[in-house]
């Protein structure tokens, strides 16, 4: 019973909504309840048109423009809420997950309004340091073809880096988690170079480097090595001796005590380390780029901000915003996918 409901505060913590489902399911029914919760539903849809109205009716400030962009975008967000709305009405699935994010959209939505107002609307917030949401929706549009092959890019750099530290990492954690002689004469170099941020090593590597993108590769691969051989190597540090002498006692060798036994206990520590090497690979990608790579996102932002695009210069941003978003979530995924049996799933 107890591994159970662990599994259910980790599933509500990952944001998956089975359990909280049942859980929301559990709750006296009353009409004024299924009321109220109908009436957050819709909140988004509310917040939408609120938005679209304030964009559409309240007037500009003297001198500023705008197109019909911005009035897509909004609609095209609030048709898509009032579609989720409806099928909540016929899915009960489709309820409670809006139920559950109904007022952080509504709050996107209130974000979206007062940004609106304080640009267009008022100049409250000045140009070019603060171009209006149609401004850089055009912006981005506009240079779409330019910074898709960025992005692109980008993550090309990203992940020839990740890889490479990560495999790195994997190697010198095992190494260490399971030899003392490796640990003796490895750990004081990992400490080391752990306490030194690794944007720092950039002008240093942008010299000696054969070119601009082994030399970002290596900086990019530096902090995730750090991340998964600490994480690899504290794993394989806590497990139970008793696995390692159950496993001789079976027959078991010296590298099938590493592959059977010392790995497989610290894949949730790997997978953990994996996530943050993710977080300090997409810190020190921006880095890199800016300084030393002639394409990608970051590059972009800095050739924008060099020339007083900030429309341009705040498009590169959303597209790197989504861009770490759906990478990070697809590493969650994955970890959740390998992590079944630990958060009591099936």
């Amino acid at each position: 019973m107890q591994n159970k409901s662990e599994g259910m505060y980790h599933d509500v913590l990952n944001h998956l909504t089975r359990e909280r489902l049942a859980e929301l399911e559990s709750r006296p029914r009353t009409g004024l309840i299924i009321f109220l919760d109908y009436t957050i539903c819709l909140m988004p849809v509310v917040f939408g048109l609120l938005a679209l109205a304030e964009y559409l009716y309240v007037p500009n400030l003297k001198g500023n423009t705008s197109t019909s962009t911005y009035a897509y975008f909004l609609g095209a967000l609030t048709i898509f809420g009032g579609g989720f709305f409806v099928a909540s009405l016929f899915w009960r699935r489709a309820f409670y997950v809006l139920r559950y994010k109904a007022p952080f959209y509504a709050f996107v939505f209130v974000l979206l309004t007062v940004y609106d107002y304080l640009t267009l609307k008022t100049g409250r917030l000045v140009l070019p340091y603060f171009p209006w949401t149609d401004q850089i929706l055009n912006a981005m549009w506009d240079d779409r073809v330019y910074l898709l092959d960025c992005a692109k890019n980008s993550l090309t750099l990203l992940f020839s880096g990740y890889f490479a530290g990560a495999l790195l990492g994997l190697l010198t954690g095992t190494a260490c988690g399971v030899s003392r002689t490796v640990d003796y004469w490895l750990s004081p170099f990992i400490r080391l170079l752990g306490a030194i941020p690794s944007p720092t090593w950039i002008p240093i590597v942008m010299v000696i480097a054969s070119t601009l993108f082994s030399g970002a590769v290596f900086i990019i691969g530096l902090g995730v090595w750090y991340a998964l051989t600490i994480s690899t190597m504290t794993g394989i540090r806590n497990i139970d001796k008793s696995y390692y002498d159950a496993a001789k006692t079976l027959g078991a060798g010296p590298l099938q005590l590493v592959f059977r036994v010392a790995i497989p206990f610290a894949v949730p520590n790997i997978l953990q380390g994996l996530t943050q090497g993710m977080s300090s690979a997409c810190l020190v990608l921006i880095t890199a780029e800016m300084v030393g790579v002639e394409s990608g996102l970051g590059w972009y932002v800095s050739w924008q901000k060099s020339w007083a695009q900030y429309g341009k210069m705040y498009a590169a941003i959303v597209v790197l915003c989504v861009v770490f978003v759906v990478v990070n979530r697809g590493l969650e995924v994955i970890r959740r996918r390998l992590l079944r049996w630990q958060e009591g799933l099936i």
